[in-house]
């Protein structure tokens, strides 16, 4: 194993270096948070696909693969069809607004009310998501060192808080790539083909699995169905997503480039799932599907190589981690610190003090970062974590984002009125339908998008002046610095 450790040492040591690197760029609130919002259509695509293929893609696709052949690829599957939506019909918008949150959008479309609630909903979002990519840690470290699992989460978590709290979002674009490549790599042009032929070939998984394990709809059409409503979805409003459209230099960029990236997933999405296919031939009797990748690294890959793609899994896992924690920071420093102590105007201002903006966002990393990595700790279920982060993000903030994207008429006591009633029936019909139930997320969305419409037109349309201001940002010919709508709305 000394070949594996080398390549994993050097790995993080890497991560570590970039972080470093990084923290002489971060020179502004802008470059800190959405890296100058400067990045090109290559940089652009490796990072998206990075963020949004992390450890629940990697080793949780492959699973779903062992569990239930080709059609185990549906989860990767809708994140990259939702990807793709978000970049074609979406992100170029989304990229002109020249915002750091999707809070702040919500400010801007209905006049400055909804920012500190539907913040609450994507902070707790976020910080789930950025916990379930933590506690994946303790997977890979075990595998490669037999480490305890609390010593395994702090170390692979201190790797991730450091070199996001130095550099920001440059620090997590320069990683993201490296770790794209490293994905690419290691899943892609080695695991994938090395797991088909030591299963024997196509042919042979065909003659020793079930005819089911080759069925496109295997996993079943509402299980497919409720992957659609939660990862598809929430690709389209998650503020990790979201922060990573702002890094795009134009909006040009950020529609190809996101379509590059969408269509990443879906060929990673296939190769997990022929994976975690090839995994059942080869060890049948697994006590957990989501054993099946560390499984086959450990046993069927030779040295080095084994390094490299044990890499590739943790570079899944930090890409997914770093982006929801800069994201939560994010949300907790603009959306809600900013917001409570009166600030609101400057939350969404231009970057003014330059050194106080990046410092302050230093600081609210590394406090999340301590949070996220105690409460993975204290938790043990990822599929758990995962499920309440994306019910209450799509339940509580599909409806009023997507409805001020696409419809005027909506209000903000509409928009607040679909974030409570959503958030909360999604946490009670959790309650009572168990966290892995379909239900909340069903139901829940169905409150959230009763409510918005019932109060938006029971109450007086959005003032004219606003949606004027909000018109020229989607067109993006107001600036970055412009007051945002609490001035506009008074």
């Amino acid at each position: 194993m000394a070949v594996d450790y080398t390549v994993i040492v050097l790995y993080l040591a890497g991560m570590l270096a970039m972080g470093w690197w990084g923290m002489r760029r971060a020179k502004s609130k802008s470059d800190f948070l959405v890296a100058g919002r400067r990045l090109g259509p290559a940089m652009y695509s490796g990072t998206m696909a990075a963020i949004v293929l992390g450890g629940a893609s990697t080793i949780g696709g492959v699973g779903l693969g062992y569990q239930y052949g080709l059609s185990g690829a549906w989860m990767v599957f809708t994140i990259g069809l939702g990807l793709l939506a978000l970049s074609v019909f979406f992100s170029a918008r989304i990229a002109r607004l020249k915002v750091y949150t999707v809070s702040e959008m919500l400010d801007l479309r209905y006049g400055g009310r909804a920012g500190v609630i539907s913040g609450l909903v994507m902070w707790a979002y976020t910080l789930m998501l950025a916990v379930t990519s933590t506690i994946a840690y303790a997977t890979i470290f075990d595998v490669l060192f037999d480490m305890n699992r609390t010593l395994a989460i702090v170390l692979g978590g201190s790797i991730v808080v450091a070199y996001s709290t130095l550099g920001g979002m440059w620090s997590i674009t320069l990683t993201d790539m490296v770790q794209f490549v490293v994905k690419t790599i290691g899943v892609l042009l080695l695991l994938l083909p090395i797991a088909v032929i030591r299963a024997g070939g196509f042919g042979e998984m065909k003659a020793k699995l079930p005819t089911t394990y080759f069925d496109p709809l295997g996993i079943g059409g509402e299980t497919i169905f409720t992957y659609v409503l939660i990862y598809t979805f929430g690709m389209l409003i998650g503020q990790d997503i979201w922060q990573r459209v702002f890094t795009a230099r134009n909006d040009r960029t950020a529609k190809w480039g996101g379509t590059v990236a969408g269509t990443y997933c879906l060929a990673y999405a296939l190769a997990g799932a022929v994976i975690g296919t090839a995994a059942k031939v080869l060890y049948p009797d697994l006590a957990s599907p989501d054993d099946a990748f560390a499984t086959i690294v450990k046993h069927e890959l030779p040295l080095g190589v084994r390094g490299l793609v044990l890499a590739a899994a943790l570079a899944a896992v930090m890409s997914t981690s770093s982006g929801a924690l800069i994201a939560c920071a994010t949300v907790a420093n603009n959306d809600i610190w900013s917001r409570l102590r009166g600030g609101l105007g400057r939350a969404a201002a231009d970057d003014g003090d330059a050194h106080d903006e990046v410092k302050g966002n230093r600081v609210f990393i590394l406090i999340m970062g301590v949070v996220v990595i105690g409460t993975a700790i204290a938790l043990n279920n990822v599929v758990e974590a995962l499920t309440v982060a994306y019910n209450l993000l799509v339940g509580g903030l599909l409806v009023p984002i997507l409805g001020g994207l696409l419809w005027k008429r909506g209000t903000v006591q509409g928009a607040l009125a679909s974030v409570v009633v959503g958030g909360l029936a999604v946490i009670g019909l959790m309650a009572t339908y168990g966290i892995l139930a379909n239900e909340p997320v069903y139901y829940g969305l169905l409150a959230s998008l009763a409510a918005y419409l019932v109060v938006s037109l029971a109450t007086p349309a959005t003032d004219a002046t606003v949606l004027a201001a909000w018109r020229e940002r989607l067109a993006g010919r107001t600036a970055e610095a412009t007051p945002e709508p609490v001035a506009v709305s008074q």
